[in-house]
């Protein structure tokens, strides 16, 4: 067992296999169900928001105020193995977590009402689009400018700064949206 634990992808991979196995063994019945896969959907899409809400916050409340405490020579680690890494994953975890949401809310059909604000899905609605703004801040204003801070695209100092300080505050900015959206997401059945 400790193997498995060991290798974070292992340990992944057997928490998907007991989940398989789980849904087998108790809804095996179901499986060839809209209502089933409408629900898979949806727990892809809550792990994959785990993830990508759990990289936010650890970037905002972990990462990021950390970094003055971190002596220089030691920041290179950050900046070249840990923030490189965690950026994929985050921007990976963006896009299923909005992929399978859309499709989570097409398979239960209110996709359209919910985009559109129509009565009985306007919480829904308002979660919905807080979470594609800040899906589109992950991917067309952090990511480009983390580039740049992170030295993955060549720039100057003070070009990197700058972006450093703009991927920052759009990070804080999802972070900030992150609490209504996520509460719309809980409470969406209020209407």
């Amino acid at each position: 067992m400790s193997k498995i634990l060991e290798n974070p992808r292992a340990t992944f991979a057997v928490g998907l296999v007991v989940a398989i196995v789980i849904a087998v063994l108790r809804h095996g019945d179901q499986l060839a169900t809209l209502g089933y896969w409408a629900a898979i959907m949806r727990w892809i899409h809550v792990v994959s928001g785990v993830l990508w809400i759990g990289l936010l916050y650890y970037f905002n409340l972990v990462q990021i105020p950390s970094m003055p405490k971190i002596p220089d020579e030691q920041k290179p680690a950050i900046g070249k193995v840990i923030a490189p890494t965690a950026l994929f994953y985050f921007r990976m975890a963006a896009a299923t977590t909005v992929l399978f949401g859309l499709t989570t809310a097409h398979l239960n059909g209110y996709l359209g009402q919910a985009l559109s604000f129509q009565t009985g899905a306007i919480t829904i609605g308002i979660g919905m689009w807080l979470a594609l703004i800040m899906a589109f801040n992950v991917w067309f204003i952090i990511w480009p400018k983390q580039k740049i801070a992170l030295g993955i695209v060549e720039a100057d100092a003070d070009a990197k700064k700058k972006a450093a300080r703009i991927a920052m505050l759009t990070s804080r900015t999802n972070t900030l949206l992150s609490i209504p959206m996520l509460y719309c997401m809980v409470l969406q059945k209020l209407a």
